[in-house]
């Protein structure tokens, strides 16, 4: 389930409730929060901010004692990568070693990055510098690297957190330089179908996934996958929605076997994001859940 913010300010969920939100979710037994990572968008012309999604994260971990948790994804241009290793420790330390840092290239309008300063171009190239920085340190506890766009100076990561191998890394990408970055960097690899949310329009990305591997030396069966589906439990879809993609929805046992129709993928786990990004919405998932149990 990713939340942190509706699609428009008018569902914004307020500060002081969005950990019971998370906690909620804990209750009825999603496995993952995952937080979306913006800063300010328009939709139909009105203003829609988001809240700092590393600050949400670190409140998540101290609220809950068993649900993953998720970047979902960190935009890249946002932040220095040295620093995005050290944040992801400190989040896997805070919530016991529950953390997977999700990373991406930089989604989103090029006024995003403008309001707030941030450069925009060269996505790519200033990602695969990012990533570089950001697996050195995790998993080597060290790094010298000096780019075109970073560069971390003979750089240690410590305290390097509770896990083994440090934090899991995730990256997003549909395109086949952002696989191949994946297959090589990653532990997990993330992609989204809003628009065509069926396992038959999902499918050739995994086969393009598998080429990627294939063409760094990589056992494909070695490498995680996940999918981002909106999802309307409760049937309600308005115009704002519009704008995003196509909800899955149904009754429970239907919302259950749409699922599960992605687990035959392949898929070693789907990700929702849930419409509206309420209690309720958040409830009515019990009983899908539980569907989705006995088709184990």
């Amino acid at each position: 389930m990713y939340t942190g913010d509706g699609l428009n300010e008018r569902h914004l969920v307020a500060g002081e409730r969005l950990s019971e939100l998370v906690v909620g979710a804990e209750q009825v037994g999603f496995d993952l929060i995952g937080v979306v990572d913006h800063l300010r968008w328009e939709v139909d012309g009105q203003p829609h901010g988001f809240r700092e999604s590393t600050t949400l994260l670190a409140a998540f971990a101290e609220a809950t004692s068993s649900i993953r948790l998720a970047s979902a994804v960190l935009n890249a241009p946002f932040r220095n990568p040295a620093l995005v290793a050290k944040i992801a420790v400190t989040i896997d330390d805070i919530s016991g070693g529950r953390f997977t840092l999700g990373l991406g290239a930089g989604g989103g309008p090029d006024i995003e990055y403008e309001w707030f300063g941030f450069d925009a171009d060269h996505r790519y190239s200033r990602f695969e510098e990012s990533i570089r920085i950001i697996h050195g340190l995790m998993r080597d506890g060290r790094v010298d690297f000096h780019g075109a766009y970073h560069r971390a100076s003979e750089c240690v990561l410590t305290p390097t957190g509770p896990r083994p191998g440090s934090v899991p890394i995730l990256i997003a990408g549909e395109g086949h330089k952002m696989m191949r970055l994946a297959a090589r960097f990653a532990d997990e690899w993330n992609g989204l179908t809003f628009d065509t949310p069926t396992p038959q329009s999902f499918a050739p990305l995994l086969s393009r996934l598998d080429e990627a591997c294939a063409e760094v030396g990589r056992d494909p069966m070695t490498l995680r996958r996940s999918v981002d589906i909106i999802a309307a439990p409760t049937g309600v879809v308005d115009h704002g929605l519009a704008n995003f993609g196509i909800p899955l929805h149904g009754q429970p046992g239907e919302l259950a076997r749409q699922l599960r129709a992605f687990g035959n993928l392949g898929i070693s786990e789907v990700r929702l994001l849930l419409w509206p990004q309420s209690y309720d919405t958040v409830a009515a998932m019990g009983p899908v859940l539980e569907a989705l149990d006995q088709l184990d």
